[in-house]
Formats: structure tokens, sequence, C-alpha cells
């Protein structure tokens, strides 16, 4: 059974830094390229960002260029998303998503795995 588990969320001041973290298990993590998306009150899901499967290439929607980071680590089924500068705006419910790919992360998947969300609130 595949599970993503995220964690690392919490309600924070405008200006600081969270960094989510996203636990698999279930599957070999390094066949996967592995995506961060959220989604605020009221709102759909948006893309934040991705990461291959080697770590090597990234790609970010664009309001949060220059603030977030993505990593992983393949020995630890983890993949992390580092964000600075919260914005109020970026309240939102964050998934984790796993993409069964060994090319360039997509931003559209299509993503087979999902987790159950952290709540990140920033609050102004």
């Amino acid at each position: 059974q595949v599970q993503l588990v995220e964690s690392g969320g919490g309600l924070v001041q405008a200006g600081t830094s969270l960094r989510l973290s996203c636990i698999a298990s279930g599957l070999t993590f390094r066949n996967y390229a592995m995506g961060w998306f959220r989604r605020a009150p009221g709102k759909e899901r948006e893309f934040v960002a991705a990461i291959s499967w080697s770590g090597v290439s990234t790609v970010f929607e664009d309001s949060v260029k220059g603030r977030c980071t993505i990593s992983r680590d393949n020995a630890k089924n983890t993949v992390f998303l580092q964000m600075n500068s919260l914005k109020p705006e970026d309240t939102a419910v964050y998934y984790c998503a796993a993409d069964h790919t060994w090319g360039r992360p997509r931003p559209l998947g299509p993503y087979d795995y999902w987790g159950q969300g952290t709540q990140v609130t920033v609050s102004s």
C-alpha cells in the first residue's frame, strides 16, 4: 500500500520560513518524480513545485520562484519543500504527489499517488 505522509505545516507569521516534508512508503521512491501542490480556501488545487527522480531537475510555479526550493533524499524516501518569505496568500493545504516518470518533472503529471496534506497558515 502506497502512502505519502506530509508534515511540517503550521501557523507562522508572514516573512518567515517553513520546511515541509513528505515521506513515501510502499513504492520504489527513486522511480518517481515528486511534486508539491496546494489548495487554498475556496480555490482549485494548484501546482507549486516538482523534482525529478534524481533531484537534478526542478520546476516551480511562478508565484513561488525565488522563495521556494524543492529537494529529495532518495535514501530516506523523502521530499522537501523549503518555503521562505511566506505570504498570507501562501495559506493552503499542501499536498505531495508521486509521478511515475524518469523524465523531467511534470507540473501536470499525471500523478499516481497523493498524500493527505498538511495545513500551512500564514498570518499577516
